[in-house]
């Protein structure tokens, strides 16, 4: 008979291996999910992890998908480190789109390329702004920051939308929903002519290293940290409880909001009632498959990037539901999730009478 025991201490190795367990058993189970529908698994499976590498091509649109999920997953990783549970990015991505495309929208024939910095800054405020409100809130009044920034995602839905459909449509865009389509001089440069890859990769890869200076190597990073591993010991210690509050959810707010004007201004090009597509829901994933590390975090994006194209390829190529991005993503957690457990709980084989 097996049973749970906890362990003297938290296993380290187990805390590195449990997301590659983890994977395994999302795989295994995506095997025997394609084989219920009547699919070829091993064509399955290419879609999902061999397509998205195989080509420069391919390298470049997993770097569209991958650069908002780090950007994202950084600034939570930054809040849950902190015990700060924003779980509602996805309202800051889109609130970052719509200040970025503002200000992308002023742009005219003749405006300099250098605009591209206001619109990214003005994604940062934007992204920062909503979450302002959620801090706000917590600070004076002590609301969930959980309910707070789940629902303000459907109000900046809600506000993209009336603005979509109402002030900023195109009027020459045959009543459809969406903003004029910006300047020539406000798109993100592209690394590469021909490929999407864009300088959003290089934004993220100097946030990745300035979220690991700010997390390891900074006293605001300690004081944050231990905010978030022992509220009573930083307080002790004169860390301000409410200063890590606004300092976790504004850096948060402000990485969402750079992702959603970097896809504003690069890939999509114009607003329309699509821009929320739920990287900021898959980030929360990300964060937690990277381990709160900026490191780790890429991979994780790499991997739920992965996720993203195998099921486009799989919709398109295999006949699969457009849901199945989403119950890789829920396998995978949920199996993180349940591999977690061995951190703290080894598995011990006891006889029947000892049970």
């Amino acid at each position: 008979m097996l049973k749970l025991e906890a362990r003297p201490q938290p296993s380290k190795w187990m805390s590195l291996a449990s997301p590659v367990l983890a994977l395994a058993i999302t795989v295994v189970i995506g095997v025997f999910l394609f084989w219920a529908l009547g699919k070829d698994p091993a064509k399955g499976l290419q879609a999902f992890f061999v397509e998205p590498l195989k080509s420069a091509y391919a390298l470049s649109e997993l770097s569209v998908k991958a650069v908002p999920l780090v950007l994202i997953g950084l600034g939570l990783a930054v809040c849950f480190r902190s015990n700060v549970w924003n779980i509602g990015a996805e309202g800051q991505y889109v609130l970052g789109a719509l200040a970025g495309g503002w200000v992308a929208m002023q742009a005219g024939p003749d405006t300099s390329r250098w605009i591209i910095v206001p619109i990214l800054l003005a994604g940062v405020l934007g992204g920062m702004f909503w979450a302002a409100i959620a801090a706000w809130l917590r600070d004076k009044f002590n609301a969930s920051e959980i309910l707070v920034t789940l629902m303000l995602v459907y109000v900046a839905v809600q506000v993209l939308n009336w603005l979509v459909y109402g002030p900023w449509k195109d009027p020459d865009g045959y009543n459809f929903p969406q903003t004029v389509v910006f300047a020539a001089s406000t798109k993100i440069p592209r690394l590469v002519d021909g490929l999407r890859a864009n300088i959003g990769l290089l934004v993220a890869l100097v946030a990745v290293a300035a979220t690991w200076v700010l997390l390891f190597r900074t006293r605001r990073g300690f004081a944050l940290q231990v905010g978030g591993l022992a509220p009573a010991a930083a307080r002790y210690a004169g860390f301000s409880s409410s200063a890590a509050l606004w300092t976790a959810l504004l850096i948060s707010g402000g990485m969402a909001g750079l992702a959603g004007a970097l896809e504003a201004a690069g890939p999509l090009g114009q607003l329309t009632p699509y821009v929320p597509v739920g990287y900021g829901f898959a980030a929360i994933i990300v964060a937690y498959v990277g381990r709160l590390h900026p490191v780790g975090i890429v991979f994780s994006s790499i991997l739920m990037s992965m996720f993203y194209i195998g099921g486009e390829l799989a919709q398109s190529r295999l006949g699969m539901p457009k849901a199945l991005t989403g119950v890789f993503q829920g396998l995978l957690l949920f199996a993180l999730l349940a591999c977690d457990t061995l951190i703290n709980y080894r598995i011990r084989r006891v006889s029947g009478d000892r049970a």
